[in-house]
């Protein structure tokens, strides 16, 4: 049995890409969880597409044994953290159960935006902080100029910060120690009722929803009745494990300590992050203090290609809730696509990754529609509307105004592609906030941008106009009145209700041509001539005309009179008449998903 004072709870936090998911596989390494054979690189990466892309997006943990040089065998508890602006909320549940964390900064690269939001939240649970510089290993690595910056940016004393390089395994071993020394155990509330937070929670198709949860007060052991304290729903523990990280049965876990229970729980919904397990016999008085619940920021349509694929996008979109509570998802009917979702995300890699997940884990051909963001809309009557589906905004005659949602953005940059980024920003409606010089290379641009202009490739743009070096972060600030309206796109005088999508009025036109030359582009040629175009209310704003095909009606009739290929001319013409008003045009995949390719 492990005292608390022999237990360590930390946390490792750090920009994409900084090399957090290697640190962690050499911990696990170094103290002996996993042997040899069982090693793999990023082993906290579970999913695929985690792997592929060198990102985490569901937060893992590791409990290793580790001897101390004092001689004590102490129990350190990993919880790996995804590191993207969109899963901060996994990183806010995170912190929840942790004592201390690594911070770890890139020995080339120096603090990124998104190392100082995860600190800010760490100072915000009041973690004992320790600075770690990793990839030292590197010809370009310059240790002391990011230690300065450590100080600078973070606040952060950087004279006792350790150097590593998780790839070749240096510093490794002061780093375990330093775990020991610096972060606190955690409090001994033994004696006290059953306090456990729940920070993660999936589905398992043997165990049902599994949670991951961190002990506060009290111990949980197998065969017990808990109580959820958001719900009051019983149940009886039938698994206890700790992960090292491969699951190992324990019959206990004690105060302090991390690890996973199942409790036959048929949904996910009854395992909220953030929600304290109390026992029904002993309650605890009070719920430990949660985080926020997950936000969507995001909204898109998803559309099976063949309409009775409809059914397997349900489940499947099922099974995916199961594993993602932040994920919603309403059943919604479209005229051009039939039936499908409006599925609520956090972010746009959220997005990306949900639509890559459904592709591949289920084998599914889909349609994405554009996405948009969250718009409060106040029509004359008085109440206030909130409308995430385009197609759903009322008519703008009826309406006083509506307000979209603002981000106060932090872009951090190399000071040569200050005037690029500054001119994205200005394009995209910012508002500057500040220009703050952190050294004479580096700097930090901070503007109040509307969301509606970043869910359109701003992030890729901010990449290759800075070759790669400028990171960013945002948060949700507020919203404002704006003169917004909604464009719709017609083909052939019927609405593409797909295609709507709300702008600023600035430059509805010039979105609108875009659309419809796009359209036009990716539309096949029918036997009759098709009309595209792009208007907001009753007025036309662009116009594309898509040529029929013609079939050379006159060829068998070589010489002779005229009037015999006119007369075959009238009757082609005739046919195509008829054909515009009674002909369908079939707009393929690729048109809906040339709207999020439009270039400026």
């Amino acid at each position: 049995m492990t005292r608390p004072a022999r237990i360590r709870n930390f946390c490792i936090i750090a920009h994409i890409d900084h090399g957090k998911s290697t640190l962690a596989d050499r911990l696990i390494e170094e103290t002996g969880s996993l042997t040899k054979r069982e090693m793999k690189e990023q082993v906290l990466d579970s999913m695929d597409i985690e792997r592929e892309r060198g990102i985490t997006i569901k937060a893992q943990t590791a409990m290793m044994n580790y001897l101390a040089e004092d001689g004590e065998l102490y129990q350190l508890n990993l919880i790996d953290t995804p590191g993207h602006v969109d899963f901060s909320y996994e990183v806010s549940r995170s912190l929840s159960a942790c004592e201390g964390a690594l911070v770890i900064v890139d020995a080339v690269q120096g603090v990124e935006a998104q190392t100082v939001a995860n600190v800010n939240l760490a100072w915000k649970n009041e973690l004992t902080l320790i600075p770690v510089i990793n990839k030292i290993d590197l010809p370009s690595a310059e240790p002391e100029r990011v230690a300065a910056q450590i100080e600078e940016e973070l606040a952060i004393d950087a004279h006792e910060a350790l150097l590593t390089s998780a790839k070749t395994g240096i510093g490794i071993k002061e780093l375990l120690e330093a775990i020991v020394k610096r972060i606190p155990p955690p409090q001994d509330l033994s004696a006290q009722p059953l306090q456990a937070l729940i920070f993660d929670s999936w589905f398992d198709s043997y165990l049902g929803a599994v949670s991951l949860v961190r002990v506060v007060a009290g111990s949980i052991k197998l065969r017990q009745q808990i109580q959820m304290m958001s719900s009051g729903k019983t149940f009886e523990v039938l698994k206890v494990a700790k992960l090292t990280p491969k699951a190992v049965d324990v019959d206990a876990l004690l105060c302090g300590e991390v690890g996973m229970i199942s409790a036959a729980i048929k949904l996910v919904a009854d395992t909220r992050v953030g929600d304290t397990i109390s026992d029904p016999k002993f309650p605890a008085t009070r719920a430990l203090p949660g985080f926020q619940p997950a936000r969507q920021m995001v909204f898109g349509g998803i559309f099976p290609v063949d309409a009775s694929a409809y059914l397997d996008l349900k489940s499947s979109m099922e099974k995916l809730q199961l594993n993602d509570a932040s994920l919603t998802a309403e059943v919604e009917n479209s005229n051009a696509l039939g039936f499908g979702f409006r599925v609520g995300f956090l972010g746009l890699l959220h997005m990306d990754i949900i639509q890559e997940r459904l592709e591949r884990e289920y084998n599914l051909d889909l349609i994405f529609t554009a996405p948009s963001v969250v718009y409060h809309v106040f029509p004359l009557s008085g109440e206030k509307l909130v409308v995430e589906n385009p197609a759903k905004l009322p008519d703008a005659n009826l309406l006083e105004r509506i307000e979209e949602p603002y981000v106060l953005m932090t872009i951090h940059s190399p000071e040569e592609f200050i005037g690029p980024t500054l001119t994205l920003l200005q394009s995209r409606r910012g508002i500057q906030r500040g220009i703050d010089y952190t050294s004479s290379k580096r700097v930090i641009i901070t503007y109040e941008v509307p969301m509606n202009e970043m869910i359109f490739d701003f992030h890729d743009k901010l990449k290759s106009l800075s070759r790669g070096y400028a990171s960013m972060d945002y948060e949700l600030l507020d919203y404002r009145p704006g003169d917004l309206v909604k464009l719709e796109i017609m083909v052939n005088t019927n609405p593409v209700d797909a295609l709507a999508c709300i702008v600023h009025r600035s430059y509805s036109q010039a979105r609108g041509r875009a659309l419809c030359k796009k359209l036009k582009e990716t539309l096949s040629r029918h036997m009759f001539q098709i009309a595209i175009q792009a208007a907001i209310g009753s007025k036309i704003v662009a116009r594309e005309t898509l040529s029929a095909l013609r079939k050379d009606v006159t060829a068998k009739c070589y010489g002779g009179d005229i009037s015999r290929k006119r007369k075959l001319l009238e009757k082609q013409k005739a046919g195509k008449k008829r054909m515009k008003s009674v002909g369908n045009v079939e707009i393929p995949q690729n048109a809906f998903l040339a709207i999020l390719k439009l270039d400026e």
